[in-house]
């Protein structure tokens, strides 16, 4: 026997709208995911490059975060920084 696995709240939901015939055929799929992914593409587009002077004592901090997360720390900086600059990274008060 197969075992369920573990959904979380929004998992459920796309499962139940499944089940539910709540999806819609795209007329055009292959266009679609054409523009979807050049979009994507530009979106992630890494081309520019900077340095930056930081504490040995930041760069630490950022390294070890960067390995918990199982990342590169110059991947986890972008990342943090692209989460910043679109608003979903707050700053703590």
């Amino acid at each position: 026997m197969k075992k369920k696995p573990k959904l979380d709240k929004e998992e459920r939901r796309i499962l139940s709208d499944f089940e539910n015939s709540e999806f819609k055929r795209i007329s055009n799929f292959k266009k679609e995911k054409q523009e979807l992914e050049n979009a994507a593409r530009r979106t992630l587009q890494k081309d520019k490059k900077i340095n930056i002077r930081i504490s040995s004592r930041d760069l630490e901090h950022l390294q070890k975060r960067a390995a918990k997360e199982g990342i590169p720390y110059q991947t986890f900086i972008s990342g943090s920084l692209h989460k910043l600059v679109t608003g979903r990274l707050k700053e703590v008060v």
